[in-house]
């Protein structure tokens, strides 16, 4: 496993994570969420940390998604054991909503699929004027899972949730901030400053306060969780399509660069 995957900064009452992967759009490797994770779990226990910031390596990428390649293509693999390899990217997604105090996604480049949510999953996002977002599930003939859907709909909305899944087409601009994608977005050369000045605001608030809203704001999320027969359903359908042919050929394309040929079976 590569030893810097991951860089841990810390400055007062405030850790930053860099994910440093920039050869690959810093993608989330197995090895980087499996760090991703345990930093996660360390850091909670570490009162002195009371603001987080996730950012990626280089001005390319925040995080450009689940690593593709980590996906096997190969019909022989069965649809349960591919969903046990993408799981602990849910498990990352936790641990950063129930981190007991405040993280600030600085979105310093693309953040696509996986590497979107990862941003939705922060309490605040912060990005550069010049970055794009998406989620491009639909193209790579992937039923994204339930969790992921649910996060978005609770995050930006139904709408808005609809019409990026369904299209799954890049966002820019203005259109960012209007679908709730970012809740500040900052000329390039500003935006670390920003981050960092909001950061170091919250770290200075009573760690009492942050730790038990937070809390509170997460029970509150909670209670709408979906029932166990329909949580079922749900990842059959996923399931279903991580058997398929379809999302074989829109993983081979994707490595191509080519437009995927569809055949919905």
């Amino acid at each position: 496993m590569k030893d810097n995957l991951l860089l841990v900064e810390k400055k007062n009452n405030v850790c930053t994570l860099v994910l440093n992967r920039p050869e690959k759009k810093n993608s989330l490797s197995p090895e980087l969420v499996v760090l991703l994770v345990k930093t996660f779990e360390k850091l909670a226990s570490d009162d002195s940390v009371r603001c987080l910031v996730i950012r990626g390596s280089g001005r390319e990428a925040f995080c450009s998604g689940y690593d593709i390649k980590s996906l096997p293509t190969k019909g022989s693999v069965d649809a349960r054991e591919q969903l046990e390899k993408v799981s602990p990217v849910e498990k990352l997604f936790q641990c950063i909503i129930n981190y007991p105090f405040p993280v600030i996604a600085m979105i310093n480049g693309g953040a696509f699929g996986a590497g979107c949510e990862l941003a939705m999953c922060c309490d605040i996002c912060v990005g550069a004027d010049d970055i794009h977002m998406g989620m491009p599930p639909a193209k790579l003939g992937v039923v994204y899972p339930w969790t992921g859907l649910q996060r978005f709909i609770q995050t930006i909305g139904l709408k808005s949730t609809r019409e990026m899944f369904f299209i799954g087409r890049f966002y820019e601009g203005i259109r960012l901030t209007e679908f709730g994608l970012v809740d500040y977005l900052v000329p390039r050369k500003e935006l670390e400053m920003f981050t960092y000045k909001l950061a170091e605001e919250i770290a200075g608030n009573a760690p009492l306060a942050l730790r038990g809203t937070k809390r509170i704001i997460n029970l509150l999320l909670q209670s709408n969780r979906m029932d166990h027969e329909n949580q079922i359903e749900a990842e059959t359908i996923t399931e279903a399509a991580f058997n398929s042919e379809d999302i074989k050929e829109g993983q081979l394309a994707f490595l191509e660069k080519r437009k995927p040929q569809f055949k919905g079976k």
